[in-house]
């Protein structure tokens, strides 16, 4: 009886079984190698950073002074109220760097500097009449 008892509690493990978790580990491991693969893909370090001069710095002022106004946006992004208090601000800091930097300045940069600022007053006054 028992032997019986063994047999009786003996695992029948079905092949079809052992396929199915075998296809369900590849299609994991297929899975977890695309996850990987978009990753690197995501992380790729970037080129070499541009030169550090004032037309980068006029550059990254206005920018930030067009989003604020909401005349640039963020292809695929909802379209944001204009925050003319940060609008200001990057104004006014390109007016202090215009002010800080008399005399010191190519004529070039000159030029830069108050045309982007002339542009960005015209912009700030258009958005916020």
């Amino acid at each position: 009886m028992a032997k019986e008892k063994e047999q009786e509690k003996k695992i029948i493990v079905d092949e079809d079984w052992k396929q199915e978790a075998q296809k369900e580990k590849e299609i994991l491991a297929a899975q977890e190698e695309a996850e990987k693969k978009d990753k690197l893909q995501e992380e790729k370090p970037r080129g070499p950073m541009p030169e550090g001069n004032l037309a980068a710095l006029i550059s990254m002022l206005a920018t930030q002074a067009l989003f604020a106004l909401g005349l640039l946006q963020v292809k695929g992004q909802e379209e944001r109220k204009p925050d003319l208090e940060l609008a200001k601000y990057n104004i006014d800091m390109l007016q202090v760097l215009d002010e800080k930097t008399k005399g010191n300045l190519t004529k070039e940069e000159e030029t830069v500097l108050a045309n982007t600022l002339d542009e960005l007053r015209m912009g700030y006054v258009k958005v916020a009449g």
